[in-house]
């Protein structure tokens, strides 16, 4: 069975748990039938367990809840991969691939693809932790099969990949959560103060596609995967507070009609697709 690995070089976030639940839908639609297992960073779970739409983050994770959400397949976490992998098969034995979330550098756990995503503004001044940000050094890029490029890179990053994709996020709505049928364009914000909070690999990049919109951000940077409380989004005032969808997963037990979400989903070259199903044997038969 093919493992799809998805990762970075750098600390932070770069897009991955997008670029993970457009996989798990694209092998979908294609006849597949894909699982993902994932560190689950953020929730306390030690031995391999389901992540669900419903399950607790503090227990599985944000980003594992959320991929259950997104993704429509099986989500199972676990400090060690192959142990999730057997896991996730012993109750979905139907499962023809696994997309391993974050798996960059898990080496304990065997795969057939290496997709790597890199966001220029993350790589610093590319030096190893702990002068820097890189987890490797760039010229890892060599060894992957393909650089997922999250916006433009310096042409002699670019280089060291033998094959490149663009990616981008995109999304234009804001999706309330105590009432998530209440959608409204982000447009319709331009020109309101906004407080947003993002508690992500790289706040900034969510402010500014909130400010992208003409919204005046009030920005609130939180550690990525934090644990929010009530307490932690207690302004006082009575402005809207927008948040990452990966945010939300953890605040919807007390979130109000202030209290509204921001999702993205990632949009890929389309010559990727068509690359990555020739690399595991094309779609399944009808």
């Amino acid at each position: 069975m093919p493992v799809v690995v998805v990762g970075n070089l750098t600390v932070g976030g770069a897009g991955k748990t997008p670029l993970v639940a457009w996989l798990a839908r694209f092998l979908v639609e294609h006849g597949r039938r894909p699982g993902i297992v994932a560190r689950g960073w953020g929730g306390g779970a030690r031995a391999p367990r389901e992540a669900r739409a419903g399950s607790d983050p503090a227990d599985v994770g944000d980003e594992p809840v959320l991929l259950a959400r997104l993704a429509g397949c099986p989500v199972w976490v676990g400090r060690r991969r192959a142990e999730a992998c057997r896991a996730l098969l012993a109750q979905h034995p139907a499962c023809d691939v696994i997309v391993a979330d974050d798996g960059l550098q898990h080496y304990a756990l065997a795969r057939d693809l290496e997709l790597c995503v890199v966001d220029a503004r993350g790589l610093g001044n590319r030096l190893l932790l702990p002068a820097g940000p890189l987890r490797e050094p760039l010229a890892r890029l060599r060894a992957v099969d393909a650089l997922i490029e999250h916006g433009a890179l310096p042409p002699a990053v670019s280089a060291l990949a033998p094959r490149r994709f663009a990616m981008r996020l995109e999304g234009a709505e804001l999706v309330q959560l105590g009432a998530p049928g209440e959608r409204r364009p982000a447009a319709s914000f331009r020109g309101r103060r906004v407080h947003a909070v993002a508690g992500i690999g790289d706040p900034q990049r969510f402010f500014a596609q909130l400010a992208a919109f003409g919204i005046d951000v009030v920005p609130h940077a939180f550690p990525d995967h934090h644990p929010f409380a009530p307490a932690d989004l207690a302004f006082d005032d009575d402005l809207p507070i927008v948040m990452t969808e990966k945010d939300a997963v953890k605040c919807e037990r007390f979130a109000g009609p202030r209290h509204w979400a921001f999702p993205v989903r990632a949009a890929l070259d389309p010559a990727f697709g068509a690359w990555l199903l020739e690399r595991l044997g094309g779609p399944a038969a009808a």
